[in-house]
């Protein structure tokens, strides 16, 4: 298994990979491959990775810029993370999230920030931040992570691709 950057061609892919990863999730609207092409229209992606084996990409994460109020520079949301569902908890997800955190923080960036399960981002070195407030998400469930400095104080917004179909 490799993990690669998007290139041209690999969209498709990562729409059906991300449709049948959450297919069913109980957390999921099924909205997530619709996101990955709203970020990608409106030039959001700011980092987009596939894990990609015998030729066939198994897995993808995407990550955007989030903006703070007050302002806090450099700083992305992870998601959505996706793996085909055949190839689940064999650590497809946290080599892709591993990765792009990496790259991330080698290219410069303040810091990272996610919602989802705590047991799962904790290993990522993600952490609740009373300082920060993600409108309309459980506290335990917004988490970030700090490349260089503080966690700044505030609220976090997501890109507006998140918030339309």
């Amino acid at each position: 298994m490799t993990i690669r950057l998007e290139r041209a061609g690999d969209e498709q892919a990562i729409h059906d990979v991300t449709a049948a990863a959450f297919e069913g999730h109980p957390h999921s609207d099924q909205s997530e491959p619709f996101i990955i092409e709203r970020l990608r229209d409106l030039g959001a992606l700011t980092l987009s990775l596939v894990a990609e084996d015998e030729g066939h990409v198994i897995g993808h994460v995407a990550f955007s810029p989030v903006t703070f109020t007050p302002p806090a520079a450099g700083w992305f949301g992870l998601g959505p993370v996706a793996v085909s569902p055949d190839r689940q908890a064999k650590g497809v997800g946290s080599r892709l999230i591993r990765e792009g955190l990496a790259m991330l923080a080698a290219d410069a960036a303040s810091g990272c920030v996610v919602v989802g399960d705590p047991d799962y981002y904790q290993k990522f070195r993600f952490r609740n931040e009373s300082s920060l407030v993600f409108p309309g998400c459980a506290p335990q469930y917004f988490m970030a992570l700090a490349f260089s400095g503080a966690v700044p104080t505030g609220t976090v917004a997501y890109h507006p691709a998140f918030g339309t179909e």
